[in-house]
C-alpha cells in the first residue's frame, strides 16, 4: 500500500501540481457526465422503440453494438496513446457520446442507429479507462480518489432518469420535431468532450508511463494482474446480470408490480451510491482484498435472499443491502492494481473483464428460456461465488508479499 501511495505521489509530482490537479478534476467531472450518458441506455432503447417504431430484434442488436464499442474502446484507450498520443486518443473516442446521441435525436435509420450505439459504447469505454487512470495516478490519496470517482459516476447514474424525464417534458412543451430526451444527452456528451479538450492532456504519453520511448507491458507477466482481471470479470457479470434481469424477475414472479417496480433502479443506485461513499470515507482498511471479500460475501448472501423471498418488503430490503455491498466491490478491486495502473493495464484488464458483462446475462437468458426465469437467475450465483473466492485468494497472496 505504501508503494501505491508513493507511485501516485510520484506521478503527481512529475505532472506538476497544477497539471496533476487539473487531471484529477477532469477525471472526476467527466466520469460524472459519463454516468449520466452511460446508464441511460435502457431508457433510451424504450424511447427509440416508441419514437421510431423499431423491432425488439433490431434494438437488441444495437445494445450489443454498444457493448462491443465499450470493449474495443477500453482496449484502444490503452494501445492508441503509444501511437497517436493521449490527447488525440481521448478526443477521438470520447466524442462518441455527442455524435451517437445526436444521431439518435435526428434519425431512425437502423444502420445509423447501429453506428450511434457503437459510438456511445466507445465513449463509455474510453471514460472508464482514462478517468480511472487520471484519478488513480494524480489523486493526492489514491484509495479515496478511486472510491470517490465511482461515487460521482453513481451520482450521474442516479440523476440520469430524472434528467431524461425533464428533457422529455421540455420537448413536449416546445413541440420539437426531434427526440428531445437524446438531445439533452447530446449536450451532456459535448460538455464531456469539451472538458477533455481543455484538460491539457499530453500530445504523447503521460510522464512516467514509458521507459526510453517504449510502452511497457510488464504487468502481463504478473499472475496477480490476471487474478484481479478474473475477479473484476466475475463482478461485472454479477452487476450486469442483476441490472438487466432483476426487474423482469420480480415482475414475472409477481413479487413487485406497478409503480414500485418502476423505481427499483432508483432504489438500487441510491444504495450503490451509499456503498461507494462508505468505501471512500469510512471503510479504509489497508487489506483491500479482505474488504472486497467481506463485501462480495454480503453480495452473495443477499442475492440468495433476493431470489428466494416471495413478498415485496424483504425483496426491497435485500436489494438495498445487496446494492450497498456491490457498490464498494468494483472501486476496491480496481484499487488493487496498485503500481501497475496505467492506460495499458486498465485497457487490457477492463476489456477482458467486460466479457463477463456480456457472457453472464446471456447465460441467464439461455437458462431462463429452457428452465424458466427463476432457474435462470441462479446462474448469477456462479460469478458471485467467484468474486468471494478470488478476493480471499488475492488477500492471501498480498498478505504473503
Amino acid at each position: 500500500m505504501n508503494t501505491e501511495k508513493t507511485t501516485s505521489e510520484k506521478n503527481a509530482h512529475r505532472a506538476s501540481g497544477t497539471a496533476a490537479g487539473r487531471y484529477y478534476r477532469t477525471g472526476m467531472t467527466t466520469y460524472f457526465l459519463s454516468g449520466i450518458c452511460s446508464i441511460s441506455m435502457g431508457v433510451i432503447v424504450s424511447l427509440l422503440q416508441d419514437h421510431y417504431g423499431l423491432s425488439y430484434g433490431s434494438m437488441g442488436t444495437m445494445v450489443s453494438a454498444s457493448s462491443i464499442g465499450n470493449m474495443l474502446a477500453v482496449l484502444l484507450a490503452g494501445i492508441l496513446p503509444g501511437r497517436i498520443g493521449e490527447r488525440r486518443t481521448t478526443l477521438l473516442l470520447s466524442i462518441g457520446f455527442f455524435t451517437g446521441y445526436l444521431l439518435m435525436s435526428l434519425t431512425g435509420n437502423p444502420a445509423l442507429l447501429l453506428a450511434a450505439f457503437l459510438m456511445t459504447g466507445a465513449a463509455r469505454g474510453l471514460c472508464t479507462n482514462k478517468c480511472t487512470v487520471l484519478v488513480g495516478n494524480y489523486a493526492p490519496d489514491r484509495a479515496r480518489g478511486v472510491a470517490l470517482l465511482n461515487v460521482w459516476w453513481s451520482v450521474g447514474a442516479l440523476l440520469c432518469p430524472f434528467l431524461i424525464a425533464g428533457f422529455g417534458l421540455l420537448g413536449k412543451a416546445l413541440h420539437t420535431p426531434f427526440l428531445m430526451e437524446t438531445a439533452g444527452l447530446t449536450a451532456a456528451g459535448l460538455l464531456l468532450w469539451s472538458l477533455f479538450a481543455r484538460a491539457g492532456l499530453p500530445d504523447g504519453r503521460f510522464e512516467g508511463t514509458q521507459e526510453e520511448g517504449v510502452t511497457t507491458y510488464a504487468f502481463l507477466r504478473q499472475p496477480v494482474f490476471w487474478l484481479l482481471t478474473l475477479l473484476i470479470l466475475c463482478n461485472m457479470g454479477v452487476e450486469n446480470s442483476v441490472n438487466g434481469w432483476l426487474v423482469s424477475y420480480y415482475k414475472s414472479e409477481k413479487i413487485l408490480s406497478g409503480t414500485l417496480s418502476t423505481y427499483t433502479v432508483t432504489i438500487q443506485w441510491a444504495a450503490i451510491l451509499a456503498g461507494r461513499l462508505m468505501t471512500a470515507y469510512v471503510w479504509k482498511s489497508k487489506r483491500i482484498f479482505r474488504t472486497t471479500a467481506v463485501m462480495s460475501a454480503a453480495v452473495l448472501c443477499t442475492y440468495l435472499v433476493m431470489v428466494t423471498v416471495r413478498t415485496p418488503v424483504p425483496a426491497i430490503l435485500a436489494l438495498i443491502v445487496y446494492s450497498f455491498a456491490v457498490g464498494g466491490v468494483f472501486p476496491k478491486a480496481v484499487l488493487g492494481i496498485g503500481e501497475m495502473m496505467s492506460s495499458e493495464s486498465m485497457g487490457v484488464m477492463l476489456s477482458i473483464a467486460a466479457a463477463g458483462a456480456i457472457l453472464f446475462p446471456s447465460l441467464v437468458g439461455a437458462a431462463a428460456d429452457r428452465f424458466g426465469l427463476r432457474a435462470g437467475m441462479t446462474v448469477i450465483l456462479i460469478p458471485a461465488a467467484g468474486v468471494v473466492a478470488l478476493s480471499l485468494l488475492m488477500d492471501r497472496l498480498r498478505a504473503g508479499e
